[in-house]
C-alpha cells in the first residue's frame, strides 16, 4: 500500500472489545466515506459501533484541526483491530474450584484521506 501524503489516523487503545466482534463492524465501514461510515455506525445495533463511531470523529477532528480539510471529503483507507492485553479473571464454583474468565481488549486505528 502506498502511503498519503495527508494520512489522517486516529487510534483507540485498550478498549473491552474482542478484535473479531469490532472487525465485524470495521470491514462493514472500511473503504466507506465519512458521512456514510458515521449513518451506518448510528443504526447497527452492536455495542463496537458506539467506540468506534467516537474513533472515527476524532479522525474527522484531526483532519479539520491539524490539517485543515472539511470531514465531508475523508474516505476510510484502513480499518483494523489489533489485539490487546487479556484481563484474566476467575469465577468461584462448586467445591472449591475456580474457572478463568477471559477479557479481552483491542487497539482499533482508522486511517482517512481526502477524497480527490
Amino acid at each position: 500500500m502506498q502511503k498519503h501524503q495527508n494520512e489522517i489516523k486516529a487510534i483507540g487503545k485498550y478498549l473491552r472489545l474482542s478484535t473479531t466482534k469490532a472487525n465485524r463492524v470495521l470491514n462493514t465501514i472500511r473503504g466507506k466515506n465519512y458521512i456514510d461510515a458515521t449513518m451506518i455506525l448510528q443504526f447497527m445495533p452492536y455495542r463496537a459501533c458506539h467506540q468506534i463511531k467516537k474513533i472515527l470523529e476524532s479522525a474527522a477532528a484531526n483532519a479539520e484541526n491539524n490539517h485543515g480539510i472539511n470531514k465531508n471529503k475523508l474516505q476510510i483507507q484502513r480499518a483494523f483491530a489489533n489485539k490487546g492485553p487479556v484481563m484474566k479473571r476467575f469465577q468461584p464454583r462448586a467445591q472449591g474450584r475456580a474457572f478463568p474468565i477471559h477479557k479481552p481488549t483491542c487497539h482499533i486505528t482508522l486511517v482517512m484521506v481526502p477524497k480527490d
